[in-house]
């Protein structure tokens, strides 16, 4: 059977469509990945040879205080997780009135997540700066005589990068509350009126659950976000003071692009995955069947 020249130029137009990013796919997302799984297993500085180890990268990782000492900076940052949605909650009911000028108050909240996080970072370690900062001068002017060193304190460092971070993402996760507010049956509201409730019932019991699907997906994907930390220590504060703001991943840049312990890394990487997944796939058992649907 013959396939006439028209057929032949639609399908190799549709394969010319599909072939960029079927190949970028496996030059930039497949073969990384197959290759740091075969480096965890091995030694390798990218000037010698590589050398097959085993499982001595895993074991030393297991063996290193200072490993240890990352991830719990990483859980320290993902414990915040529900600092920012309560923010980007409260952000969100506000928003969400029937006021004049709203719209600018939402673009206001917004445009932070759509700014370079890298020149953001710049401006608040500027503004965080213990000797010219513009923080320790209002704190100064307050009345605070000695105000801390917010990112040469080991004490401050940590909070000082979550509130950067809140500010930065918390226009985001407004968005997906203000949708989900906006998707609420107006009827509910307006049973609980009749009923006699309260603002404080009919957010305990009407918007708090009907934002359960929001919650889910805020907290899977805070938590995926946060445990990848990586821009903010490294334009703020380089991992210090003393590797108080080194989280699993800067660990992971510093052992494959500095020290070029490349196999060291990749095994880093594939227990970072590990973590990742097994607390994405707890959160999906216990909290992904316990939504509410309109």
């Amino acid at each position: 059977m013959k396939i006439n020249k028209k057929v032949l130029n639609k399908i190799f137009i549709g394969y010319s469509f599909l072939g960029p990013p079927i190949l970028g796919f496996f030059v930039f997302t497949l073969f990384p990945v197959v290759a740091s799984f075969v480096l965890a297993f091995m030694e390798w500085d990218i000037i010698t040879p590589a050398k097959f180890v085993g499982f001595d990268n895993f074991i030393k990782m297991i063996n290193d205080q200072d490993f240890w000492y990352y991830v719990y900076n990483t859980f320290y940052f993902v414990l915040a997780i529900p600092i920012d949605l309560a923010a980007a909650l409260f952000l969100a009911i506000l928003v969400n009135q029937k006021i004049k000028a709203v719209g600018i108050f939402r673009t206001i909240y917004f445009f932070p997540v759509i700014s370079s996080g890298v020149a953001c970072a710049l401006i608040w370690k500027w503004i965080y700066n213990g000797d010219y900062g513009i923080l320790n001068a209002f704190l100064k002017y307050i009345g605070v005589h000695t105000p801390p060193n917010w990112l040469r304190d080991t004490t401050w460092a940590k909070p000082a990068l979550i509130i950067f971070g809140l500010w930065k993402g918390v226009g985001y996760q407004m968005l997906i509350y203000l949708a989900a507010l906006q998707g609420i049956p107006e009827e509910l509201y307006e049973s609980a009126n009749i009923d006699g409730a309260s603002p404080w019932q009919k957010f305990w019991h009407i918007t708090l659950p009907m934002l359960s699907f929001a919650n889910f997906y805020l907290i899977i994907t805070g938590v995926m976000g946060t445990f990848q930390v990586f821009s903010e220590p490294y334009v703020m504060t380089g991992g210090g003071p003393m590797g108080s703001t080194t989280t699993v991943v800067y660990s992971i840049y510093l052992n494959a692009f500095q020290q070029f312990k490349m196999g060291y890394a990749s095994a880093i990487s594939w227990f970072l995955f590990f973590i990742v997944f097994t607390v994405t796939m707890i959160q999906w058992k216990y909290a992904g069947g316990k939504n509410y649907y309109y």
